[in-house]
């Protein structure tokens, strides 16, 4: 199991735009139908990894957590799904609906999306302010497959709340770790 840490976007980074389908409702979305009035998370997530098989039940309570609070929140694969078909649409539909997701789970089949936010693994995590300034970037939590400690969300909670506190995020924020992202060969 590879373990690539997040590229670790600079903090204030305006969010990039975008436009992707929506495995699950089949629809069209862009960043401005997807962000929240408080702020606006966006995971970078694939069936098949094993560190995000960990934390599938932390996002899906944060999903419904946070975005009845205010938050746009939303997954994205970007994964080559040639040679890794288990990431493909359909099966990202069925995921989402197995682990009940409540947000979009959108399909970047060119991976633009993943390299304009530098996203290298999955899960990689971006939580933009309500102006779409990134404010945290990194880990879901300390938890990792194997360590045995708890998957809380303490990590991207904290940041979560501070927004919503109207504080100032906590520049202390430690890069996300799990497999890299699948990309197509040239």
């Amino acid at each position: 199991m590879a373990r690539t840490p997040s590229n670790m976007l600079e903090l204030g980074t305006k969010a990039p735009a975008f436009e992707l389908h929506d495995t699950v409702t089949d629809k069209t979305f862009d960043l401005e139908a997807l962000k929240g009035p408080k702020g606006t998370l966006i995971m970078f997530i694939c069936n098949h990894c094993p560190f995000v098989k960990h934390v599938n039940e932390e996002i899906t309570k944060l999903g419904e957590e946070y975005q009845g609070k205010g938050f746009g929140i939303v997954a994205i694969s970007s994964n080559d799904v040639e040679n890794y078909p288990q990431d493909g649409p359909e099966l990202m539909k069925q995921n989402a609906k197995d682990e009940g997701y409540t947000f979009p789970y959108l399909y970047d089949e060119d991976q633009s999306v993943a390299k304009a936010y530098d996203a290298a693994c999955t899960p990689d995590f971006f939580l933009f302010d309500e102006n779409l300034e990134l404010a945290y970037r990194g880990q879901l939590d300390d938890s990792r497959p194997g360590n045995e400690k708890p998957v809380t969300g303490k990590d991207l909670r904290d940041a979560m709340e501070a927004i919503l506190a109207g504080k100032e995020v906590s520049e202390d924020q430690k890069p996300s770790i799990g497999c890299n992202i699948k990309w197509k060969q040239a």
